[in-house]
C-alpha cells in the first residue's frame, strides 16, 4: 500500500465542540435553528458551541448560554450525559453533550437563531446535522416520547 492511499496517513482536524440538551418543566427539549450564512445554515441543533483556549467543557456551555440564550447556569447544573463522534468531509466533530434542567432566565434568541421547544420523540422532524441524530434516542429513553 502507498503512502497516497493509506487512510491513517491523512491529518483530519479533529474539532471539539460541546453542547446541552436544556429541559423545560414539561420534558421539552430546546433546538436551535443555524442562521443563514453558518455551515449547515437551517438545520436544527442543540445549543452550545466551541471551546476557547484553556476553557473546560463546562465553563463553555455557561458561557455560551449566556451569549446565545441569555441565559445564566451553573456547572452543578451540567450532567455529562452522552457524546457525538461524526466524520464530516474535512474534519472529525467531537461533542460532548450535556443536559441541564435548571437556569435563571428566559431563553431568547440572542443570535438570529430561530428557538424551538420540542418533544423528544418528535425531534426526528426537525432536519439536524449528522452528528446530532444519534443522540436521539438516549434522549428519548431518558425522557420519553
Amino acid at each position: 500500500m502507498t503512502q497516497a492511499s493509506d487512510p491513517a496517513s491523512k491529518s483530519i482536524k479533529m474539532l471539539l465542540v460541546v453542547a446541552v440538551v436544556l429541559v423545560d418543566k414539561d420534558n421539552r427539549i430546546l433546538i436551535a435553528q443555524r442562521p443563514e450564512g453558518k455551515n449547515l445554515a437551517g438545520l436544527w441543533e442543540f445549543p452550545g458551541g466551541k471551546l476557547e483556549a484553556g476553557e473546560r467543557p463546562e465553563e463553555a456551555l455557561i458561557r455560551e448560554l449566556e451569549e446565545e440564550l441569555g441565559i445564566k447556569t451553573w456547572e452543578s447544573c451540567l450532567a455529562p450525559l452522552t457524546f457525538a463522534s461524526h466524520a464530516y468531509e474535512d474534519f472529525h466533530l467531537l461533542m460532548p453533550l450535556y443536559i441541564c434542567r435548571r437556569w435563571q432566565g428566559t431563553p431568547a434568541s440572542l443570535e438570529g437563531q430561530a428557538l424551538k421547544w420540542v418533544r423528544p420523540g418528535s425531534m426526528r422532524d426537525y432536519p439536524m446535522p449528522p452528528a446530532d441524530l444519534p443522540l436521539i434516542p438516549p434522549l428519548i429513553d431518558l425522557l420519553g416520547v
